[in-house]
């Protein structure tokens, strides 16, 4: 394994009403099957190699580009003011090391509709009823940062 080589993923803490889009992943899934998480996906040179650059050598907002299309694949709805939350890194056996950056971004139109051999069943909580499903490790404490953000409050990563 190169240990010079990362993919990248981006996720979304999706707010509406003030409450949270979680989804569960389907069981069939070999990462965390059956356990709750929020929308993204990874990075791919096809999101912005078929583009026309926005300057002479670059593409911007790719990662916001990248994160509106896996929203709109993986759940149907669209997304805007997408915002920077945090980032985190990993280590999975089956794969490059992982870069995630997660963002808020709020809900702007569509109805749910999950890929279902990605997740099977999906809620709008908020942070208090987060606590009752089996997320992911580090997605609540994802949740209470998106609403100490969403209040104008310092928020950096701890553990709630």
């Amino acid at each position: 394994m190169n240990s010079n080589l990362h993919e990248v993923a981006i996720t979304a803490i999706i707010v509406k009403d003030g409450k949270y889009l979680i989804m569960r992943r389907s069981s069939a899934k070999e990462r965390f099957p059956g356990l709750w998480t929020v929308p993204g996906g990874k990075l791919e040179t096809s999101d912005y190699l078929k583009m026309k650059k926005d300057t002479e050598y670059y593409w911007y907002n790719v990662l916001e580009r990248t994160l509106k299309r896996e929203v709109n694949e993986e759940v149907g709805i669209e997304i805007k003011n997408i915002g920077y939350l945090t980032s985190l890194a990993t280590v999975h056996k089956d794969s490059a090391p992982s870069l995630v950056i997660s963002c808020i971004a709020e809900y702007a139109g569509g109805e749910v509709n999950l890929q279902k051999e990605e997740s099977d069943d999906f809620a709008w909580v908020s942070s208090e009823e987060a606590k009752n499903y089996a997320l992911i490790d580090g997605i609540y404490d994802e949740i209470v940062m998106a609403d100490k953000k969403r209040t104008g409050l310092q928020a950096e990563w701890s553990r709630a």
